[in-house]
């Protein structure tokens, strides 16, 4: 596809933060791209300018119908100095979904993908190399048509913001404590739990904030209608290994089709370990749990690639999973998604793609 894409530079160049400092999503680079979408031009003007806040009309249908969605994905240094992203298109493709249920205009595949490596290549700098470092990439589009009335709207912003980023999680691989949620629904079959839209999250909040004062670090979501049926965590899809099988929730219209998700899936196959995506009671993991057979648990996300599980807590009842340690297959799968991600094991899948 060509077309250009304006560069600004910015005139002053932000300090780097060291790596132990970064956290998660709170160190942005030194620019963002934006485009514009109307009725009339379609989307256009593809830019490139300095880091810097939005004005936006106080009626601007984003604030007011919540028509946004977003996606997440890294840039990562390879040991040879390459800047690669992972799986870019998969994420693409996820966007223009969101879009579609949420009734935004698609964007173009190539050019959100030419937009994103031309937007890391000019802040290629700020892709940080020590281990469990990354540089989050932020693409997402707003309604921004100042107008008030429950319909889609005419206008629409897109941009792309980027953060250098540590572990998702401060206990980085170690075992995260999971809160299993039985009085909120995030949501249900229908409805837009298979999109990554901001109401998703916003959904979660105060299930999030009340499991934390009780020292868990996400929420485990059950089904919104029998409330028995694992679906996921708040960021995270979750698997489960039983006996030699891994479990995983189907992707039933309620959950995310994550990105790291299939990437798993397509691991353990390749490993020959059996995986099932199917409807998981929280009965089936309560009976694991108490004839031994739940062996290890982990959530998977772009954010913290795999991250194991060592505790559930259930209507008060509390179990532990292996022990509280991270389990051998998490950790294989750990280490070679991260591997393929930085470049320090094969990539026979080739999902990595160089900016």
């Amino acid at each position: 596809m060509n077309v250009t894409i304006s560069v600004f530079p910015s005139a002053a160049k932000k300090p780097k933060i060291p790596a132990s400092r970064l956290g998660f999503g709170r160190v942005f680079t030194d620019h963002m791209f934006i485009m514009n979408y109307s009725a009339d031009h379609g989307w256009h003007e593809p830019r490139i300018i300095p880091y810097q806040p939005i004005a936006l009309d106080p009626s601007a249908k984003v604030f007011h119908y919540g028509q946004t969605v977003f996606e997440g994905l890294k840039a990562h240094s390879t040991a040879d100095g390459r800047a690669v992203l992972f799986r870019p298109d998969r994420h693409i493709e996820r966007l223009n979904r969101s879009n579609y249920r949420l009734s935004i205009p698609p964007i173009d595949g190539e050019l959100a993908l030419a937009a994103i490596k031309r937007l890391v290549a000019v802040d290629r700098d700020w892709i940080p190399e020590e281990p469990g470092t990354a540089l989050y990439i932020r693409p997402f589009i707003i309604a921004t048509e100042p107008a008030l009335g429950v319909a889609p709207s005419a206008e629409y912003r897109f941009i792309i913001i980027m953060s250098a980023v540590g572990p998702y999680y401060e206990a980085g691989i170690n075992p995260v404590k999971i809160y299993v949620e039985s009085n909120y629904v995030r949501a249900v079959a229908g409805g837009v739990g298979a999109a990554k839209a901001a109401g998703n999250y916003a959904a979660g909040l105060l299930a999030q904030r009340e499991a934390a004062k009780e020292g868990y670090a996400q929420v485990l979501w059950l089904d919104g209608i029998h409330r028995r049926y694992i679906e996921e965590v708040g960021s995270m899809n979750v698997f489960f290994k039983i006996g030699d099988t891994v479990l995983t929730s189907a992707l039933n219209g309620s959950i995310l089709d994550g990105v790291t998700r299939d990437s798993v899936i397509r691991l353990l196959a390749s490993w020959g370990v059996r995986v099932e995506e199917r409807q998981i009671s929280i009965d089936e993991l309560e009976r694991a749990s108490l004839d031994g057979t739940l062996a290890e648990a982990f959530g998977t996300g772009t954010a913290a690639a795999v991250s194991p599980i060592g505790e559930l807590c259930w209507q008060g009842n509390v179990w532990s999973i292996g022990n509280g340690r991270t389990g051998t297959l998490t950790a294989r799968l750990y280490e070679t998604l991260t591997g393929i991600q930085t470049g320090k094991a094969p990539d026979p899948f080739g999902w990595t793609v160089e900016v």
